[in-house]
């Protein structure tokens, strides 16, 4: 039987680390464990369907009755809405986001490292959010400037991450 069972979270926020040139930039990882016989398109379906997937990101946290996620309307999220792309491909990408004002102060490098750049290079498999553009933002949706996010599975640590990198 397919499982996602939510374990804990990491949220590095760059203000933590007084990095001037951050802008208002964080990013929040979301770990689950999953059954061994777990096919990923099931994980995906299961994820979008979870409590914990229905978070704005925008300071509230989750609310297991929410509307949104991130900036677009829950129900515009769907599996489909995901692609594969290689780690090697999403570690690039977040590496240039967070360093793109400049290069990242020692300590928050370390943490990024630890609990966002490591995570994505071991995924067995990393899918990301495709940009569903304006008319499936939610009433607010625009706030963030920039919103990266990745589902990473690790089958040899029976594990699914959401990453959200944003800045806003």
């Amino acid at each position: 039987m397919t499982q996602l069972v939510f374990n804990t979270q990491a949220f590095v926020n760059f203000r933590d680390h007084k990095f001037a040139g951050h802008g208002r930039r964080w990013v929040d990882v979301k770990y689950f464990r999953i059954a061994p016989e777990s096919l990923d398109d099931e994980l995906l379906a299961l994820l979008v369907a979870d409590e914990q997937f229905r978070d704005d990101y925008a300071g509230g946290g989750t609310d297991p009755a929410g509307q949104r996620h991130g900036p677009y309307w829950h129900c515009h999220i769907t599996m489909d809405a995901y692609s594969e792309v290689g780690s090697a491909a999403a570690v690039r990408t977040v590496r240039h986001w967070a360093g793109q004002h400049g290069a990242l102060p020692e300590a928050l490098e370390r943490v990024m490292i630890e609990q966002v750049y490591a995570v994505l290079a071991s995924a067995t498999r990393c899918f990301v959010l495709s940009d569903l553009g304006a008319p499936a933002f939610h009433d607010w949706g625009g706030v963030h400037t920039e919103f990266h996010e990745y589902v990473a599975i690790d089958r040899e640590r029976l594990s699914l991450m959401l990453i959200v990198a944003a800045d806003d």
